[in-house]
């Protein structure tokens, strides 16, 4: 059989030895004679294992002690309406939010955040078809916005922030880091409000994890739904109703393991090499095109494009005959794209890179 190799862009792929463990452990967790999936959230077992998890990813991110970590349900898209609920309250209204408008996710957010607040966006890059951040210094931003939203890895178009934006004043910072969290390292401390959908680099879908300075808890909306009110949530431990138990599981499983692989900072030395072998693939001549500024080019969710767009479909079936899967583009860019998450190792990169220069003619 083949070797597959899964570039999607989520559910993406996990680390083998994790599924590996989830798969020993399936029937009978630690001699309990539970499987995760069967255990009480509020039972001494499954308490165990969200606690590791916490203290896990506390460690990883070194996320500072006046932080909450919540697990919560209704991914990305969801949260882009939990995060206006829980914090355009604490402004005068009608409070305003700021953005940067980078791509698909971060306009999704706009349109979400519409329906609590004004929306203020700060700085575009639509005009440019997406292909950048815009410099901070063109940014024009609300004073006494209720919160600044960016999304620093945009998982569509493939743009990445390479730096953290400074703010003057008490605007904080919200970042959606869905499709990069846990592979470079982070000030977690520039941010107030740090989320993602963990179906892309930390675990199986169904699980949406938060970060939050405990300042802004307090002040979500009348409507805000007290399973979304993070106030209520961190009082709760997570537990207010029953969380996705069997992806928390997951996801300390992963944590665990990049644990092993030395912590973020090594994933990311381990991401920049994966990086760059790709791209240089990609720009060796005008065969592909990738079309993000050289800055702001993803490390994780990398879009491309055969110049000749006729051959996309013999593309996309030779690269299935050898088992490198998942690579179309999504439907509203187009193209190609390869998501290159932690998990990938990095033959999984260089199988890419041989097809990549056998289909344009150039060896093997």
């Amino acid at each position: 059989m083949t070797h597959i190799y899964n570039f999607s862009a989520g559910p993406a792929v996990l680390p083998k030895e994790v599924l590996a463990q989830a798969a020993a452990e399936m029937l009978d967790w630690h001699g309990s004679g539970m499987s995760v999936m069967e255990m009480s959230h509020r039972g001494p077992e499954f308490i165990s294992i969200y606690q590791g998890a916490v203290r896990d990813l506390r460690e990883l991110l070194a996320v500072p002690d006046n932080y909450k970590i919540l697990f919560l349900q209704g991914g990305g898209l969801g949260e882009n309406a939990i995060v206006p609920l829980n914090l355009v309250g604490r402004k005068p209204q009608p409070a305003t939010v700021d953005f940067v408008h980078t791509g698909s996710w971060s306009g999704k957010s706009i349109k979400e955040a519409a329906k609590y607040a004004n929306v203020n966006v700060a700085a575009s890059s639509q005009a440019d078809g997406y292909n950048r951040v815009p410099p901070q210094s063109d940014w024009t931003l609300t004073p006494g916005a209720a919160y600044l939203h960016i999304c620093t890895n945009e998982t569509i178009d493939g743009v990445e922030y390479a730096f953290a934006p400074e703010l003057a004043g008490d605007t904080t910072i919200v970042a959606d880091m869905s499709s990069h969290i846990l592979s470079r390292v982070i000030d977690v401390s520039k941010y107030g409000v740090i989320f993602g959908g963990a179906q892309k680099n930390i675990g199986p879908a169904g699980l949406t994890l938060v970060i939050v300075r405990e300042d802004l808890l307090g002040a979500a909306l009348p409507i805000c739904p007290s399973a979304f009110d993070w106030s209520v949530v961190a009082q709760h431990d997570s537990m207010y109703n029953t969380p996705p138990t069997y992806a928390i599981y997951i996801a300390g499983l992963v944590f665990q393991w990049l644990k092993r692989q030395g912590g973020v900072a090594a994933m990311e030395k381990r991401n920049i090499e994966k990086a760059a072998l790709l791209y240089a693939a990609l720009d060796a001549d005008d065969f592909y095109h990738n079309r993000i500024a050289a800055e702001n080019r993803s490390r994780m969710t990398i879009p491309f494009f055969l110049r000749d767009e006729s051959k996309n479909e013999a593309f996309l079936a030779g690269a299935k005959q050898r088992g490198l899967l998942q690579l179309k583009g999504h439907k509203s860019v187009g193209g190609m794209r390869a998501s290159i998450y932690n998990a990938m190792p990095i033959e999984g990169v260089q199988a890419l890179v041989d097809y990549l220069n056998h289909f344009a003619g150039r060896g093997k």
